[in-house]
């Protein structure tokens, strides 16, 4: 609601955003970020679903229809909470101290995420400069919804705070141009439901610069995966302006904190293309792909060497990861489904000796990742108000909201949790000795999966 009253602001007319007492916060946060920083919100007293008429017409009457015939009839105060960055000096010293005044100084500012971080000097900061070719003062795009620019300075100095190494620093500038892209929707990282960013890191330099990706993948206890995962909530909480009880109003937060590493030499003895390439790169590229998921699970002890005995049960991982995230693949943002499923190298090796590529794998998560139609329907419909009106999937195939596939007459008809059996995004890492697997459920357009090759050099 604030975007579209943003533009109408812009355009010149007067709008009122009804706004509950839970996001207040985070409309103050946001507004400035989408160039209005007075845009006027008019206040709905706590949270519609949970009062009954009689109560909720009274607190419209008390409360939101004054402050929406107020903005709509006065200009409301002027703020200048926009937050360009632009009249920020990077060479300002913030603070003098030993280690713990430092840390106790980022908290109490609220620049750390409750751990102690490592002191962004000057000296630690030009060292991360000095391994790009890039310009320190390089803007690389607007991260909303704070509105900052997100520039080669401060991801440096978010980098240093997160304990990385100097070397990482192609891939943080990865992870920001990545962030920075429309596609991605970095303004949904704050959404209720908590999807968590995973970075997944694919390709020969992953190896080279100190990722694991063996045993205890996605586990801390690494440093390169560990502080470059922490590196993108400094990022999103210092740029980007996501915090907590502000923009960030996650519901219950994930831990996808640790960077996902695929493993090359896996690939190479697979014979399967990369996650590189399945996002349209090179098999000698090494880059970053991030999305967002609302949740995960392993699939542990599998058992069996054939695909037609194990691809069963990893379909059904995927299946227990989807409730209403199906309002992503069909209704309200259709299509847009991305689950993910992580083999260990075993598996797949397995897999691929009884004949299955890739592309082979995911043809048939998609034909066994299914649920009947009336429990997707109730999961979009009765369960939750994402896809208005409560229509059946014949319906939302008429109105062009889900693809023919999901169409039929048996309400006990099994329907795919995806559109497509490309939309099944499959990556190997982790232990190679152990037939294990994970499985995401994906958050749809809030953190569509996008990639940004890591450069050794500045080509912009």
């Amino acid at each position: 609601m604030l975007r579209a009253s943003a533009i109408i602001e812009k355009a010149g007319f007067p709008t009122a955003s009804l706004v509950c007492d839970g996001f207040l916060g985070q409309a103050q946060a946001i507004r400035g970020g989408l160039g209005v920083p007075d845009l006027p919100v008019a206040r709905v007293i706590g949270h519609v679903d949970s009062q009954s008429l009689p109560e909720m017409t009274e607190n419209l009457r008390d409360a939101t229809i004054p402050d929406v015939a107020r903005w709509l009839t006065q200009a409301p105060p002027a703020t200048n909470d926009i937050g360009s960055g632009a009249d920020h000096d990077p060479a300002r010293v913030v603070g003098r101290g030993n280690f713990e005044e430092i840390s106790t100084l980022f908290e109490e500012r609220q620049w750390s995420d409750g751990l102690p971080i490592v002191p962004p000097t000057a000296e630690k900061v030009l060292a991360f400069l000095a391994a790009t070719p890039d310009p320190s003062d390089r803007e690389i795009g607007i991260l909303q919804p704070s509105g900052c620019l997100a520039t080669i300075q401060n991801v440096a100095v978010n980098g240093v705070m997160a304990n990385c190494l100097p070397e990482h620093m192609p891939v943080l500038v990865a992870i920001a141009e990545t962030l920075v892209d429309p596609a991605y929707g970095v303004q949904h990282s704050g959404d209720t439901t908590g999807g968590e960013a995973l970075v997944m890191l694919s390709g020969p330099a992953a190896a080279t610069l100190g990722f694991n990706s063996a045993g205890a993948a996605l586990r801390d206890g690494y440093r390169a995966n560990t502080s470059v995962g922490r590196f993108v909530r400094l990022l999103l909480r210092n740029v980007a302006g996501s915090r907590p009880e502000g923009a960030d109003k996650s519901t219950f937060g994930n831990t996808w904190r640790v960077v996902l590493a695929e493993s090359h030499d896996a690939m190479q003895d697979l014979g399967w293309p990369g996650l590189n390439q399945d996002q349209g790169f090179g098999k000698d590229d090494t880059t970053v792909t991030m999305a967002r998921y609302t949740g995960g699970g392993v699939v542990g002890s599998i058992y069996g060497r054939t695909a037609a005995e194990i691809v069963p049960y990893l379909a059904d991982g995927l299946v227990r990861q989807m409730s209403w995230e199906l309002a992503f693949t069909v209704g309200f943002a259709g299509g847009t489904s991305r689950p993910l499923l992580v083999l260990s190298p075993l598996v797949a090796n397995t897999l691929a000796a009884d004949g299955l590529d890739k592309a082979g794998l995911q043809a048939m998560l998609f034909a066994h990742a299914r649920l009947p139609a009336h429990k997707v329907e109730t999961y979009i419909g009765p369960w939750c108000n994402l896809v208005p009106g409560r229509r059946s999937l014949n319906q939302l195939v008429a109105d062009g909201l889900a693809d023919p596939v999901y169409a039929g007459d048996d309400p006990g008809r099994l329907v795919p949790i995806a559109t497509r059996a490309e939309d099944f995004m499959v990556v190997v890492s982790g232990d190679p000795l152990r037939s294990n697997a994970m499985s995401f459920g994906h958050n749809g357009m809030h953190g569509f999966p996008t990639s940004k090759v890591v450069r050794k050099n500045a080509e912009v």
